[in-house]
């Protein structure tokens, strides 16, 4: 599992006013209804967020996260993976008594590249057309968000995975920017694996960057892990490096 019940992300660098926040549900390219939450900073944006959990879906710890990013001046949408086979969550969030073992399997990248279009187009209604978009994923979501790097069919400007699972994000080269979080003490997805990924994909002409943080656990990315204070702040700042070099206008 990717975080704690209570777990929530830590702060950004640099902090602004939310103008909006909730969650919501957003009809996907495909017809699916799927639960997701929104955070707005106030004023003009440049680019926007899509945030992929972890197995659970939609955690309260990304809709936090995804004020978060409005706090540092990105519109972002967190979205739920479970559209297809399970019912609307009745409180807008997955709860910890849900069944996501009986349906992460049921979880397919059509699905996921369905949705994530979805939550692009949502993000340019709501800002201004055009708005360069990065995905933002977390172990499951961290797969899919590397996966998405070589979807040249989903108008991406870039990717960011934590904790990913390389097996998970099929044979495509990255096609655009690609950040890798590392947890140098993750044995569920091991560094090595994660590496020789970055290597394949950087071998295949893709701009990859890796940031491994020796004996992180997997998941550090947690405001409760004072130990890992440090790599978190400059998780914060690579991501933000990221989205600030896609940035137009």
């Amino acid at each position: 599992m990717c975080h704690a019940t209570d777990s929530r992300p830590p702060a950004p660098p640099r902090s602004g006013d939310v103008a909006e926040r909730g969650t919501l549900t957003l009809t996907s390219t495909d017809g699916t209804e799927v639960a997701a939450a929104y955070a707005a900073p106030a004023g003009e944006v440049r680019v926007g967020v899509v945030l992929l959990p972890d197995i659970r879906g939609l955690h309260p710890y990304y809709v936090a996260l995804a004020e978060r990013f409005a706090e540092a001046g990105l519109p972002a949408l967190a979205l739920d993976w479970f559209g297809r086979t399970a019912a609307l969550p009745q409180t807008g969030t997955r709860g910890p008594d849900f069944d996501w073992r009986t349906h992460i399997p049921q979880v397919t990248a059509a699905g996921v590249d369905a949705d994530v279009t979805a939550a692009v187009a949502y993000l340019r209604e709501r800002t201004r057309p055009g708005l360069p978009v990065v995905t933002v994923g977390f172990c499951f979501g961290g797969s899919h968000s590397w996966r998405l790097a070589g979807n040249a069919d989903v108008d991406l400007a870039g990717s960011v995975g934590f904790y990913g699972k390389p097996e998970l994000t099929g044979e495509a080269p990255a096609v655009r920017p690609t950040l890798m979080v590392i947890a140098g003490a993750d044995a569920a997805t091991p560094v090595e694996d994660q590496l020789a990924l970055a290597e394949r994909l950087r071998a295949a002409g893709a701009q990859v960057e890796t940031a491994v943080y020796d004996g992180a656990p997997h998941s550090f990315f947690d405001r409760a892990y004072g130990d890992w204070a440090e790599a978190c702040a400059d998780v914060w700042r690579r991501v933000l490096a990221l989205t600030d070099r896609v940035a137009v206008g």
